[in-house]
């Protein structure tokens, strides 16, 4: 359902919601590995490479190495990738809105409590 409504609010239909998630953290975390971003947002490391690759293709990221470490590959957003996040924030009010339209206040906040639970670093 959710990714149905975010298809009907994007602000570029070939945007997907998984490269929505992968944007917004690099452009909340800095420049990121893949495995930063593997780790923030939990898609799997197959996944973020297509992503990442896809992303790059329509120059919304770049890539560089780790000052640090040569091997490491550095995702980097660019100004037309963040300018798409931007442009974006309004829609992803009105997709959240429209996904949870049918939950009452408490229980939106009841959901938002168990996702954030869900979402929270597991303890050792």
């Amino acid at each position: 359902r959710h990714i149905a409504i975010f298809q009907r609010h994007v602000c570029d239909k070939q945007l997907t919601a998984i490269q929505f998630v992968a944007l917004c953290t690099v452009m909340e975390r800095g420049a990121s590995s893949l495995t930063d971003i593997v780790n923030a947002t939990a898609i799997d490391p197959a996944t973020v490479r297509g992503v990442i690759k896809r992303l790059k293709a329509r120059e919304w990221v770049t890539l560089t190495t780790d000052p640090n470490d040569q091997r490491k590959v550095m995702v980097v957003i660019t100004e037309a990738g963040a300018a798409i996040v931007e442009a974006m924030v309004p829609n992803a009010q009105q997709i959240s809105d429209a996904t949870m339209q049918n939950l009452n206040p408490a229980e939106r906040v009841a959901l938002m409590h168990l996702l954030e639970k869900m979402n929270a670093d597991p303890v050792p």
